[in-house]
């Protein structure tokens, strides 16, 4: 007898969480994961993985190409991570990643967990300055707002299948 709790989970039959990418199955939240994050991401091509430019000041990250190309922006140039090949962020690190011409899946890990928050740091179409985004959830999704000027920039849904 033990006090464990084990969880086992299909990931196809996960729902997809509100992205910008085909999809984006949150491994973590499905197990309880407390201390780090876990998502599978599958994304057609030129899709962002799935913040514009952005970092985590307290979050690691480490991407893992199962098929495909990733194309990470960094503050150091333009990185390509092909399939079997993995991608490391450090915290507070600027970064965006795109899905190449044949598009990618990956595996997005980070912790600590508690500590994800993105500070995106993308030109306003609205007011052209350089803000992050402020969110409010609308439906299954999430609305992101200028911090700026308040104006709506970008809508996360979940995937078609969902």
């Amino acid at each position: 007898m033990t006090d464990h709790e084990y969880e086992h989970v299909v990931v196809d039959a996960l729902p997809d969480a509100p992205n910008p990418t085909r999809h984006k199955k949150e491994l973590d939240e499905a197990v309880g994961a407390s201390e780090f994050g876990f998502n599978v991401i599958v994304a057609d091509p030129g899709e962002r993985i799935p913040w514009g430019y952005h970092h985590h000041p307290d979050h690691e990250e480490l991407f893992y190409v199962l098929d495909g190309t990733l194309r990470v922006e960094t503050a150091d140039g333009d990185h390509t991570v092909e399939a079997g090949e993995a991608f490391f962020v450090p915290a507070g690190a600027p970064q965006k990643g795109v899905a190449g011409a044949d598009g990618c899946r990956l595996i997005a890990a980070g912790a600590p967990k508690d500590s994800d928050r993105a500070v995106i740091e993308e030109e306003c179409p609205a007011c052209g300055e350089v803000t992050n985004r402020d969110y409010r959830v609308e439906g299954d999704g999430y609305v992101l707002e200028c911090a700026g000027c308040g104006a709506d920039v970008d809508e996360l849904r979940p995937g078609p299948e969902s």
